[in-house]
C-alpha cells in the first residue's frame, strides 16, 4: 500500500475546471466570479461501510479527499465521527441498521475513529481547530480548519459526563441522533419513542450549550428539533438536508419541511444543504439551495456535503465547490449573497458558539 506521505506527492494536480456556463441567468448577475471558500457543515474524509457495517477509512480515499480540500479553496468543516457505524449497512435506498449496540460498543468506536482520524491529522501536519480563532489562522494558506464533531449522541446513554471527555478531547459538535435508536430523541428515520427530546436528551442539549458546542439537529424529527428549540440558549445548525419535495424520492425521510428549517433559523442557525441523491442533478441542486434561501432567508442556509460518506451524492468532490459557486451566481445570487452560502453564515455561527 502506498504510503500517506507517497500519496500526497503523487498526488499534487491542479484544481478541476469549473463548468461552463451559458450567457442566460434565471435571475440578474454580472460576470462570474469563482474565487470563493467554502466551510462544509458535515463530512466523512474516506469513511465508508464495509459488508459488516463497520466504517473503515481507505488510505488513499481519506488523503485525496483531504488534498481536494485544500485544492478546491475548503476554510474549514466538521469531520464527523460515526459512533453508529458498526451497526449499519448501506443498501441501494440508502442506510439501514442492521443490529443493536453491545454494552459500551459505541463509545469504543468513538474513540477507534477519533485516533484513526487523529492519525491522518498528524501525518498531514494539520491540527485540530477548537474555537474561532483557528478560521482566521487558516484563511491565509490552504489548509483547512478542521472541527471535529460526532454523528449520533446515543453511546452517551443517560449521562452527560462524557461529554466533557470529549470537549477535552476537541470535539466541538455533536449531533445529537443518526440512525441507530437513540435515549435522547426521535429521529426521522425510526419509529417515534420519545414524543421528541427524551429528559436525557434536554440533558445533553444544556451540558453542550454550557460547554460551547455546536448542537447538530441533522436526522432528528421536527418535535425532537422543536424541543431542541426551546432549550438552546445558542444557534444550531442542522448540518445537511434539503427542503421537501414529492414524497417518492430517494431518501425522503431524510428531507426537511418549510417549519422544520424555519425553527432551526429562529435560533440564529443555519440549514446546510445535501447534495445527495434526493436532487436529480447538480443543477437541481443549485434550485434547492434557492428554494432553501427563499424559504428562511439568505443568513440561514450553508453547505454540508457529507462528503465521503453521502447517498449518491450530485457533488462528490471538493473540486466541484468553484461549480457550484458559479452555479450559483448563473442563478442570480450576488457574490456576497454566495460568499455567505459558501462559507460566511457558518462562520457565523462558530463564531457565536464557539467564541
Amino acid at each position: 500500500m502506498i504510503s500517506r506521505r507517497k500519496f500526497i506527492h503523487h498526488t499534487a494536480m491542479a484544481s478541476a475546471a469549473s463548468v461552463l456556463f451559458g450567457n442566460g441567468f434565471s435571475r440578474i448577475h454580472s460576470e462570474a466570479n469563482t474565487d470563493f471558500h467554502c466551510f462544509d457543515l458535515h463530512a466523512h474524509p474516506g469513511l465508508f461501510p464495509n459488508k459488516g457495517g463497520k466504517m473503515y477509512p481507505g488510505d488513499q480515499m481519506v488523503l485525496k479527499t483531504f488534498h481536494d480540500m485544500e485544492q478546491g479553496h475548503i476554510a474549514g468543516a466538521f469531520l464527523g465521527l460515526v459512533a453508529d457505524g458498526p451497526l449499519l449497512e448501506m443498501t441501494a435506498t440508502g442506510m439501514k441498521v442492521v443490529r443493536s449496540y453491545q454494552p459500551g460498543e459505541g463509545a469504543k468506536e468513538y474513540q477507534r475513529q477519533k485516533e484513526v482520524l487523529q492519525g491522518f491529522l498528524k501525518d498531514l501536519n494539520m491540527q485540530l481547530a477548537t474555537t474561532s480563532k483557528e478560521l482566521t489562522k487558516h484563511a491565509s494558506d490552504t489548509k483547512p480548519a478542521i472541527f471535529l464533531s460526532c454523528e449520533g449522541g446515543d453511546f452517551l446513554g443517560t449521562e452527560t459526563d462524557l461529554l466533557d471527555q470529549m470537549h477535552e478531547e476537541g470535539v466541538r459538535s455533536l449531533q445529537l441522533v443518526h440512525y441507530a435508536p437513540s435515549l435522547l430523541g426521535d429521529l426521522q428515520t425510526d419509529a417515534p419513542q420519545h414524543n421528541g427530546l427524551s429528559i436525557a436528551g434536554k440533558n445533553v442539549v444544556r451540558k453542550l450549550n454550557k460547554l460551547k458546542m455546536v448542537v447538530d439537529v441533522a436526522h432528528a424529527t421536527f418535535k425532537t428539533v422543536q424541543d431542541v428549540v426551546a432549550i438552546t440558549d445558542a444557534p444550531i445548525m442542522l448540518s445537511h438536508s434539503i427542503l421537501e419535495m414529492e414524497p417518492d424520492r430517494p431518501i425522503a425521510k431524510r428531507s426537511i419541511s418549510l417549519e422544520h428549517a424555519k425553527l432551526v433559523a429562529s435560533t440564529g442557525g443555519i440549514v446546510g444543504a445535501w447534495p445527495s441523491g434526493f436532487n436529480k442533478s447538480f443543477d437541481e441542486y443549485g434550485d434547492n439551495i434557492l428554494r432553501l434561501i427563499d424559504a428562511i432567508g439568505i443568513d440561514h442556509v450553508g453547505i454540508g456535503t457529507d462528503m465521503d460518506g453521502n447517498f449518491k451524492p450530485v457533488l462528490g468532490s471538493y473540486l466541484q465547490m468553484h461549480d457550484l459557486a458559479a452555479l450559483l451566481q448563473k442563478k442570480g445570487l450576488s457574490d456576497k449573497d454566495v460568499t455567505k452560502i459558501m462559507d460566511g453564515n457558518a462562520k457565523r455561527v462558530i463564531r457565536k458558539v464557539l467564541g
